[in-house]
């Protein structure tokens, strides 16, 4: 029999909703059924997909960085229940011709979608032309927002309970929501600190703190950098400098002068192990990253959240104890000095208690499934015209 074709259609617009996409793919590739499944992942944004949507992801990108309050006014207009629609509906229209000549080629029976823009494009495509793919949707966030509610998407895949039930009063049969988490890639999460520490480069005898902006090393590192030189006490500091060559470069000078030990790192692949040999994380909030360090039961110190989603990831995690957020205005150094002498072991347990490390193992699972009735509903089909 050939292989079902599924198609994960993901997003480079900072590294959530990509690293989302490959942890499902890794997990697909795991699942006992991998040998009868086909799976490739594009990214709905990448230049060579798609020129229109790329110069639209470089503007993104751009609001971001220099006038962040305006994609803020944008963010929720789009989460009303009107502004969702118009937002959604005008998106999927400037895309549907994109989705349409990958459909084509690629064929596929199953269409993941980790960003709602080829959400809405692959649901459009579908009514229009009545193709025949099942379409899922796998939100990256721990909270709804509009512009991802489709209707007509066989499978939603959301963080949280709490969510699935919003999305129920919201109308969505509850058998199509499922509160899997948010999908990460497999670690080693037995490593104990002492290994992990001697993986990073370290020894062990100091208080360890990683930094991280994402993949493209964004979050106002440099002042966080500063800041720590400030500390009375004396720590190790991991830098995760994405592909910020700037910040990279920017590391290194400060770790020549330090009186702290500071290892910097370039985008990798080992963000597990670093969390692993970390006491605590200082990030903006993106959903995949506040997953990974639920997994490591790695305490955070959050800032400078991107407006809109990253500020309701914020509020998910101090709500629940495994996060303090710091405030503009507020002293990142006695945060971190008051996190490290009083709060380790109750913000551990508390991230554990939010930890889905299992998620991309569950959805795997039920897009198995899907493709299982799919192709029971196509044979019965033929069988019986």
């Amino acid at each position: 029999m050939e292989r079902a074709r599924i198609l994960i259609l993901t997003a480079s617009i900072g590294s959530g909703h990509t690293r989302a996409a490959e942890a499902i793919r890794a997990a697909l590739a795991a699942h006992p059924r991998a040998h009868e499944m086909q799976v490739d992942v594009v990214d709905f944004m990448a230049r060579e997909v798609s020129l229109i949507h790329y110069l639209m992801k470089r503007i993104y990108l751009t609001m971001l960085r220099f006038v962040p309050d305006l994609y803020d006014v944008f963010f929720r207009f789009a989460g009303k229940k009107a502004g969702g629609g118009i937002v959604r509906g005008a998106f999927a229209q400037v895309m549907v011709r994109t989705v349409g000549r990958i459909v084509r080629s690629y064929k596929p029976d199953l269409i993941v979608a980790t960003h709602p823009f080829p959400e809405g494009a692959a649901a459009l495509w579908r009514t229009r032309h009545g193709a025949s793919y099942a379409l899922a949707a796998l939100l990256t966030d721990y909270a709804l927002h509009a512009i991802w509610l489709v209707r007509g998407v066989d499978q939603y895949f959301v963080a949280t309970e709490t969510m699935a039930a919003e999305m129920a009063a919201r109308g969505f049969d509850t058998h199509s929501v499922c509160a899997t988490g948010i999908p990460i890639a497999r670690a080693d999460y037995s490593l104990s600190r002492c290994e992990a520490q001697e993986q990073a480069g370290l020894d062990g005898d100091l208080p360890t703190v990683l930094l991280m902006g994402g993949g493209l090393g964004i979050g106002g590192m440099d002042r966080t950098l500063a800041a720590l030189e400030t500390l009375n006490r004396r720590l190790a500091i991991l830098v995760v400098a994405g592909r910020n060559d700037v910040l990279e470069v920017h590391a290194r000078r400060v770790a020549e002068t330090s009186r702290h030990v500071i290892r910097v790192f370039a985008y990798i692949n080992e963000v597990p192990v670093l969390m692993r040999a970390a006491d605590l994380l200082i990030t903006k909030p993106g959903g995949l990253t506040l997953s990974e360090a639920f997994a490591a039961g790695l305490p955070l110190l959050l800032h400078d959240p991107i407006p809109g989603p990253e500020t309701e990831n914020a509020v998910y995690a101090t709500r629940h104890g495994a996060a303090v957020w710091l405030h503009p205005g507020e002293c990142m150094a006695s945060a971190v000095e008051e996190i490290l002498a009083h709060r380790i072991p109750e913000m551990r347990r508390a991230a554990r208690i939010c930890a889905r490390e299992n998620a991309a193992a569950d959805v795997a699972e039920i897009l198995a499934d899907m493709l299982t009735r799919k192709r029971g509903h196509a044979y019965d089909t033929a069988k019986n015209p």
